[in-house]
C-alpha cells in the first residue's frame, strides 16, 4: 500500500492576498517591482513550488493587504495568467484570474525622454497586444514600441 504524504508548503493566512501561479523566476522580480515590502504587515514568497499546470510556480502573500484593481492590472504586464486569491476568516472569498486588457492607462511611464506623457500632465495611456508568449506594448502619445516577453 502507497501512503502519499501531501505537505503543506505555505502557511494558511487569515486575511489578505495571494497572488498564485506566478511563474519561477519572477515572484522575486514582482516584490520588488512592486514595492510590496513597503508595508508593516507580513509577506511570505515562496519560490519554485511544486505546480500541477506550470511544473514550477512561485507564490507571493501578502497578509492585511487586498490588491487594487489597478495593481492587479500593473499585475498583468508581468504574469497574466496568475490568480489573485482575495482571503477572509481563511477562507478565498474571491479568485480572480489576470489577463491583459488591450489598453492600460496610468500604470507605465513611457521610456522616451521625448514622450509629451512625460512633461504634460496627461494620462499615460498604453495599447497591448499579445502573441506567442510575447506582448506588444505601444505608448499611444509618442507610438514608441515595447516588447514584453511573457513566461509560461
Amino acid at each position: 500500500m502507497m501512503i502519499k504524504n501531501k505537505k503543506t508548503q505555505v502557511e494558511a493566512m487569515k486575511f489578505g492576498t495571494v497572488i498564485d501561479h506566478i511563474p519561477t523566476k519572477i515572484g522575486f522580480k514582482l516584490v520588488t517591482l512592486f514595492n510590496l515590502t513597503a508595508t508593516d504587515y507580513p509577506i511570505t514568497i515562496g519560490l519554485n513550488l511544486p505546480s500541477n499546470t506550470l511544473g514550477r510556480k512561485d507564490l507571493i502573500k501578502i497578509e492585511n493587504t487586498i490588491l487594487t484593481t489597478k495593481q492587479t492590472n500593473q499585475l498583468a504586464i508581468y504574469t497574466p495568467y496568475a490568480t489573485v486569491n482575495y482571503i477572509n476568516n481563511y477562507i478565498v472569498v474571491r479568485k480572480l484570474t489576470l489577463s491583459l486588457k488591450n489598453n492600460i492607462n496610468d500604470i507605465l511611464i513611457c521610456s522616451n525622454s521625448n514622450c509629451i506623457s512625460r512633461s504634460e500632465p496627461v494620462v499615460f495611456s498604453l495599447s497591448i497586444e499579445s502573441y506567442n508568449r510575447n506582448t506588444a506594448i505601444q505608448c499611444r502619445y509618442c507610438e514608441r514600441d515595447f516588447i514584453h516577453q511573457i513566461s509560461p
